[in-house]
């Protein structure tokens, strides 16, 4: 199974903006947050690892308080294109609504040196170099 196929399953490129992975992805150290008004208004965390932005859903939004805790719930991953994406997800599409860049740029992990090998034995601890975090 490829590691765009939920994504692309969920999603018709006829009736949806969203970019559907064309190009191949790197194992660059991006991150993005997106403001999502879908049914509930929440953020989206995305992590550039193993050639796809991995992705959680956070009810709250990020905090600039580290010790502050936030529910983050894994979602598929998506392509890497999404970490420009902006637009609305039209009415009857999957995660329907307006999407804007919350916040972008690198990350670094404070422990280890593998972000797939961390994220696999549960814990991953990050520093986030963008505009705001």
């Amino acid at each position: 199974m490829e590691a765009l196929d939920d994504y692309r399953r969920k999603r018709d490129p006829g009736r949806t903006p969203e970019p559907f992975g064309l190009r191949p992805g790197r194992d660059g150290r991006l991150f993005v947050i997106q403001k999502h008004a879908a049914r509930r208004l929440h953020y989206d965390l995305r992590l550039e690892m193993e050639g796809v932005l991995k992705s959680w859903a956070v009810p709250k939004g990020p905090s600039i308080k580290p010790a502050e805790k936030r529910l983050a719930v894994h979602v598929e991953d998506h392509p890497v294109e999404y970490v420009d994406f902006e637009g609305v997800i039209p009415a009857g599409n999957y995660g329907a609504g307006a999407v804007i860049v919350w916040d972008r740029g690198r990350y670094r992990l404070l422990k280890g040196t593998d972000p797939a090998e961390e994220l696999a034995k549960g814990k991953l601890e990050l520093e986030f170099r963008g505009f705001k975090l």
